[in-house]
């Protein structure tokens, strides 16, 4: 089921309101500009990602988007999405399948998991898909809040 209501405008879902299968989906068409943005943001100007001649002359034969940009997707799905605003990246792991090139439209997926109560953490299944085609996948796990503020046990650990 995809999920469109949100708590409120300024925060995203509570760990109490999320459940397993949960899922939302970011898409972007990627333009020239987001590429060149951010080449110049991350300090990554390989000629693969930039440079029309040198990237003929590589396997890919054309431009390919920086991976790392596809992976921004996932954070934008999940700090706008879901779990939405509020919530905390803790980890995230990425296996990249196959490249993603200006013009594309890739489609971002998270699906909740999993879920600890107790410590406030959600688990996620990422996928960014160009069509048909899985073009990374990756799991993520993201601390969100509760309607009741932290536990005890977090409290402690402070």
């Amino acid at each position: 089921m995809t999920i469109r209501k949100r708590i409120d405008k300024i925060h995203g879902f509570y760990i109490e309101d999320l459940s397993v299968g949960m899922t939302d989906i970011y898409r972007k068409i990627v333009k020239n500009k987001d590429v060149t943005l951010f080449a110049d943001i991350s300090g990554d100007t390989n000629p693969l990602h930039l440079d029309k001649n040198f990237a003929r002359s590589t396997i890919f034969k054309d431009k390919i988007i920086h991976g790392f940009l596809t992976a921004s997707f996932i954070s934008a799905t999940i700090g706008t999405k879901l779990p939405g605003p509020g919530s905390i990246y803790m980890s995230q792991t990425l296996k990249f399948l196959a490249p993603v090139r200006v013009g594309d439209k890739p489609k971002t997926q998270v699906t909740v998991t999993k879920i600890n109560l107790e410590k406030n953490l959600v688990s996620l299944k990422c996928v960014c898909s160009v069509g048909a085609k899985e073009v990374l996948t990756g799991d993520a796990v993201i601390w969100v809040p509760s309607r009741m503020g932290l536990s005890k046990k977090q409290k402690r650990k402070k």
